[in-house]
């Protein structure tokens, strides 16, 4: 019986070291699938972009950037970053607010509505605007009657990217703030804080993490976009091309080496953004830890933490 007992333990013992092992090269096996494509699709065009830009010397990098078209193109972008990004953080804000700290009739209809532009592709936005704005559009007539030109100018590039980033900011908000409650504005306003008040000193600091890492993805998204900008520039040199079209014009005429200079610049802007995002991350995993040892401390302080779902995505 007891060599029985022996032999059956023994199994056991065989059969669990052969399952960790068999789970220990299941994991490596996936993470060098995983590494090998990234490595493919991610890291290996990233290189590919900095040793064709670079491939007939750095002068001829830097003449690409430095040329007036190039230049045009760069103070285009920034000038539509710059307008687009702070109108959506407004509007995400506002938007965030109203979803999460009031109850009214329609609160669906303004959550889809935020939601638009994720499932409408870019080049449609782009020809709705067209046939909104455009010559023969619904209001074409009365803006060429007052001299008001936006498809095929800078205006109509920036209500396209307007367009296309909407939903960043707010959609970063609304699950943070939801999460927070109205707790702590109820306690400031219980103890006479007034509606700016609240919003500035107890609001504010506690979305700054999530408004942070929102704007950043607006930023980028807004750098980068091409489709819907496409159809409402116009493709004119030196005036409603922004960096990307600027890029697809240089590789159409095999400018390669012009056309890899000035995406390699969109290409450093995007690592930037990433680097910008881990800080960020790093940021909002220290303020969730440090809301959860006071909560932990202190069980009646309100404040809870912002939950690890919202963290993790």
């Amino acid at each position: 019986m007891a060599t029985i007992v022996t032999d059956a333990r023994f199994a056991d013992s065989t059969l669990g070291h052969a399952v960790q092992q068999s789970s220990a090269f299941a994991r490596w096996v996936l993470v060098l699938v995983a590494v090998a494509f990234l490595g493919v699709m991610l890291i290996l065009p990233l290189v590919i972009v900095f040793v064709s830009a670079f491939d007939k010397g750095w002068q001829t990098a830097v003449a690409a950037l430095e040329h007036p078209d190039a230049r045009a193109a760069i103070r285009l972008t920034a000038l539509v970053t710059v307008i687009a990004v702070p109108s959506n953080v407004v509007f995400g804000i506002a938007a965030a607010w109203a979803i999460t700290k009031y109850r009214f009739s329609g609160k669906s209809v303004l959550v889809t509505l935020i939601d638009l532009p994720f499932s409408v592709s870019p080049v449609i936005a782009g020809m709705i605007f067209v046939l909104l704005f455009g010559a023969r559009g619904l209001l074409g007539p009365w803006l060429s009657g007052h001299d008001i030109q936006i498809v095929f100018a800078w205006p109509g590039i920036v209500v396209a990217t307007m367009f296309v980033t909407l939903p960043f900011v707010a959609r970063e908000l609304v699950p943070l703030m939801q999460a927070q409650g109205h707790d702590d504005e109820e306690a400031a306003i219980s103890l006479g804080a007034g509606g700016w008040q609240t919003f500035f000193r107890v609001t504010l600091p506690n979305i700054k993490w999530g408004l942070a890492y929102g704007t950043i993805l607006c930023t980028a998204r807004a750098l980068g976009e091409f489709g819907a900008v496409s159809v409402v520039s116009g493709h004119i040199r030196g005036e409603t091309n922004t960096l990307p079209l600027h890029v697809e014009i240089l590789y159409n005429e095999y400018q390669f080496a012009a056309a890899f200079s000035v995406a390699g610049l969109l290409v450093g802007i995007a690592l930037l953004t990433i680097a910008a995002k881990s800080v960020i991350q790093w940021g909002l995993r220290k303020s969730v830890r440090d809301d959860a040892e006071t909560s932990s401390a202190a069980p009646g302080v309100s404040g809870q933490p912002w939950g690890e779902q919202w963290v993790s995505k």
